[in-house]
């Protein structure tokens, strides 16, 4: 048999995989943190390839696999056309380090590498998948280049690690609205400035799609280039000369000589294990720590953390009972009854935990055995399953008990489902999600993410057995194998996380103090906050939002008179023709692809001098304020208590801070009529009022303390108004000579500085010159040389350790302090400044927060803790109650710490929200 027909008999079927390296060098620079290796070296891009290979060669399978990156040097395109990527920045020199490091990885991993001279990376993968398809393989492209879409087959498919696409003949005729023996045609007209291939002015996708629509292909569009009018038309004529040139450089090359780099596909593209002793060499020179004792220890797992080793990476048999009957039940109650520990989960119908019903529970005592108990699985092919009712009825006083432990993964929504039935859920020991937010408050905390890091376990995506999108069922309706499989792995994984996750919390004194006596007793105030919710005048909403939508058709009318015409205010490239085109504004700055920026920085500098940009940001404002909170806060009450109800994400803020979701209550603006009038709305109980409880200058405060700066702590401890004191000290007069422009710049700097601000920052926020701005704060350091060298010796600190901290030992990641990026590092650095302080304060506001719901569950009173934002605590209090209240809120909040300086928390009460503020 000729070698020809010989390959082709034995490769067909098979499947060659080839990574576009080049395309995934840059995307993976830029989406990592600036990551550094145990010698200084930047290591961020070659984590990213190594993960994105490790992950490619788990999850598709393929006999045969390349992975492609461009040489060094002019390509042959260039002897075509010398500007060819002409505009294209240098490579960044923290990128171009890791090149070699990177080639190194690639072939220790067990990948061919291929990198021909003179010959571009898609044209690699242009010829080897032509060459596999004529040999009967099937083709699979990882890519983010959009021009390989051309190459689409029946046998050539693209996927995009990056974003989880999988482009097929159908999906390029989706996603492009062209099929891929047109995609040449298209970009041939849109151009691409990436390589710098103009294509013809002015034409966009859309224009490109209406052409080829009509004329069927770029020939037709250039025999027909007359009858096209306008100004599109004009630029299409005139680029009728470089219009061949355009589709000869972006058309991929599928016949290059590869002879002297590849014997032939199954000579040389072969997939191979891994080299084992060559990736122990890389993992350890570059401090991938958590990889290196994987290959140690013979493991191959996914999803390495550099700072964080899992306790555990194997995953282990399974034993999963779907527990249908009352004998099976028995049999699960008696072992979490006698368990020191158990894993609980529910599912339900809904991720509102007010609304959600119970459709099942999961449980684990031991890693890889874990049962699901189905309750209300619904539809045509219902399981026999047991009662709910009689179910959560023998539940009840153990899911009650407090000396039965229970883990769980968010486990304040378990909770609210709970509380859903009467059962007040106690017991509760340890969040594996918390657990997770304080080892390592800078990662995400989903399920999904921990059990792939710490466990290195793809787990059952929810979208697996529900479905996506318009086609997703409720977990009511999914079959019960699936749902069973899917829930118990749930309580199984939980349970394994914790065994991984609470060592490496209890490892640091610090790191347990904020996790048990913190985030744990926080969730517990949350749930409690969550369930009571808040009253709103839903009328006086409908008023405002009337108001506002009269003032935003004014505003409207006169965006247009200024303009000299209607345009859409909600459009940036209208926008922007406005401001530079016909206005002739000074452009602010640029977005990436070199046109005007009008963003909100943009709009706040030329509102400065020009009346348009201002009335934009107003209108901007409003209709924000309109849609977010007058219109949507009134559907927003919940049917059964005629409340709204936030949800309070606790593992989101790197800081420690809350977030609030469904409605957003922090984001409401203190600073404009408008956004006090929503704050209005938000009102007392009949025979109540609503009483507000802040800490006063807590920020400040807390700089003083760790800073052990004299002049500050002296400031604090005699009462001083701390802006007229650091006034006084820049200034070089007494306090009493302090006029009200000098406090103004002093406070600024005050809050300025412990936001890590600049001269230059300064200077724009006071409207003053660099040079006096520069002179201001070298006085203030003069005076507070306390401050200077806190903030020398954090940044210093910050450098070597990869984080700052507390003053309770809460760890705060700083993953770019030590980059070679200008602006990242810059941003860590003033990051390094303020986050002790910040996060000191929301560790205060929490412990604040679990002192006073103390306090309440140990009187017998009708107060209620309702709102938790920034440092603000907000309460629903009965009148008779109001005294007790207001007397005992500022010692509660003021006892939870002692620092320096005294804590000062002021009090206040009204009808309403902004009342009480």
């Amino acid at each position: 048999m000729p070698e020809e027909q010989y390959l082709e008999a034995k490769l067909e079927g098979k499947t060659l995989l080839l990574v576009d390296g080049s395309s995934y060098l840059y995307r993976a620079y830029h989406a990592l943190p600036d990551l550094r290796g145990p010698d200084g070296e930047p290591t961020g891009a070659l984590y990213g390839i190594i993960n994105m290979l490790r992950r490619m060669r788990k999850e598709v399978t393929a006999e045969y696999s390349a992975c492609v990156f461009d040489a060094k040097g002019k390509t042959f395109r260039d002897d075509w056309y010398p500007d060819y990527k002409a505009n294209r920045a240098s490579m960044p020199e923290d990128l171009v380090r890791q090149i070699e490091p990177i080639h190194v990885a690639v072939r220790a991993l067990g990948w061919p590498l291929l990198m021909i001279d003179r010959v571009e990376a898609d044209d690699v993968i242009g010829t080897l998948s032509t060459q596999a398809e004529k040999l009967g393989m099937k083709v699979i492209v990882s890519t983010g280049d959009k021009d390989l879409a051309q190459l689409v087959t029946d046998s050539v498919t693209l996927i995009n690690t990056m974003t989880n696409e999988t482009l097929d003949r159908a999906g390029v005729l989706a996603k492009f609205g062209v099929p891929p023996e047109r995609i040449v045609d298209y970009l041939s007209l849109i151009g691409d400035t990436v390589d710098n291939v103009p294509g013809v002015d002015k034409c966009g996708p859309k224009t490109a799609l209406k052409w080829l629509a009509q004329y069927d292909s770029l020939d037709g569009v250039i025999a027909h280039a007359d009858e096209i009018k306008g100004a599109v038309g004009d630029n299409l004529r005139r680029a009728l000369d470089f219009l061949p040139m355009a589709r000869k450089l972006v058309t991929v090359e599928t016949a290059c000589d590869l002879t002297q780099h590849i014997a032939s596909i199954e000579a040389s593209l072969a997939s191979r294990p891994e080299a084992r002793t060559e990736l122990r060499d890389v993992f350890a020179r570059h401090g991938f720590k958590t990889w290196l004792r994987e290959v140690e220890t013979a493991e191959v797992v996914e999803g390495p953390q550099i700072d964080v080793a899992p306790a555990q990476t194997v995953d282990v048999e399974r034993h999963y009972d779907t527990v249908q009957t009352w004998e099976q039940f028995d049999a699960w109650f008696a072992k979490i009854d006698a368990a020191q520990l158990t894993a609980f989960d529910t599912e339900t119908t809904s991720l509102d935990p007010m609304t959600a019903q119970l459709v099942g529970l999961s449980l684990s005592v031991e890693p890889g055995y874990a049962a699901y108990i189905p309750v209300a699985h619904r539809g045509p092919d219902a399981p026999v399953q047991l009662p709910r009712d009689e179910v959560l009825a023998k539940l009840k006083p153990w899911l009650e008990s407090p000396t039965k432990k229970k883990v769980g993964q968010h486990l304040k929504y378990d909770e609210q489902v709970l509380a859903n039935y009467g059962i007040e859920m106690d017991g509760i020991e340890h969040d594996t999600l918390l657990e997770s937010y304080v080892v390592e408050s800078h990662r995400t905390h989903d399920m999904d993410s921990l059990a792939l890091r710490h466990l290195g376990i793809k787990t059952i995506k929810y979208e697996e057995v529900a479905g996506k999108g318009a086609q997703q069922i409720g977990f009511d309706e999914v079959a019960l194998d699936q749902a069973a499989e899917y829930a118990a792995e749930d309580a199984d994984i939980t349970l394994r996380l914790h065994l991984a996750l609470y060592p490496q919390v209890t490892a640091e004194k610090g790191l347990e103090y904020v996790y048990r006596e913190i985030e744990l007793p926080t969730s517990r105030v949350l749930r409690k906050m969550e369930r009571a919710g808040v009253l709103i005048d839903a009328e006086k909403l409908r008023r405002q939002s009337n108001e506002i939508a009269t003032r935003l058709v004014q505003l409207e009318g006169e965006a247009y008179e200024l303009a000299g015409g209607e345009f859409n205010l909600g459009s940036p490239k209208q926008i922007g023709q406005i401001f530079f085109e016909k206005l002739q504004l000074p452009v602010v700055k640029k977005t990436p692809s070199g046109a005007p920026s009008t963003d909100e920085e943009v709009l706040q500098k030329l509102a400065e001098d020009y009346p348009l940009p201002k009335l934009l940001l107003e209108h901007r404002g409003l209709s924000k304020l309109k849609s977010t909170y007058t219109d949507k806060l009134p559907r927003m009450v919940n049917a059964q208590t005629g409340r709204v109800h936030t949800n309070y994400a606790q593992a989101v803020a790197v800081t420690g801070r809350l977030a609030s979701n469904d409605p957003n209550l922090q984001n409401i603006p203190v600073r404009t009529a408008e956004g006090r009038r929503i704050r209005e709305a938000f009102i007392a109980a009949p025979g109540h009022k609503l009483v507000s409880a802040d800490y006063s200058q807590i920020e400040l405060r807390i700089m003083a303390h760790i800073s052990g700066d004299e002049s500050l702590l002296r400031a604090f401890a005699q009462g001083e108004d701390i802006h007229r004191a650091t006034a006084a000290e820049v200034f070089g007069v007494t306090p009493l000579e302090v006029n009200s422009d000098q406090r103004r710049i002093a406070k600024v700097i005050n809050f300025g500085l412990i936001y890590g601000m600049s001269s230059f920052g300064l200077a724009s926020n006071l409207g003053i010159t660099r040079d006096a701005a520069k002179l201001y704060i070298d006085r203030y350091f003069a005076r507070y040389p306390g401050v200077a060298k806190y903030m020398d010796d954090t940044r210093a600190s910050a450098k070597e350790k990869g984080y700052v901290e507390t003053v309770f030992g809460r760890r705060l990641w700083l993953p770019e302090i030590n980059g070679g990026n200008g602006p990242r590092r810059q941003a860590a650095e003033r990051a390094a400044i303020n986050a002790p302080m910040q996060g000191t304060a929301a560790d205060l506001i929490k412990l604040s927060m679990i002192a006073v719901q103390r306090w309440l569950d140990a009187s017998p009173v009708g107060t209620r803790m309702i709102m938790q934002v920034h440092d603000e605590l907000i309460l629903e209090v009965p009148d008779s109650e109001l005294a007790e209240v207001r007397k005992r809120l500022p010692e509660l909040m003021c006892g939870v710490a002692a620092l320096k300086v005294p804590l000062v928390a002021e009090v206040g009460a009204g009808d309403n929200w902004e009342e009480a503020h």
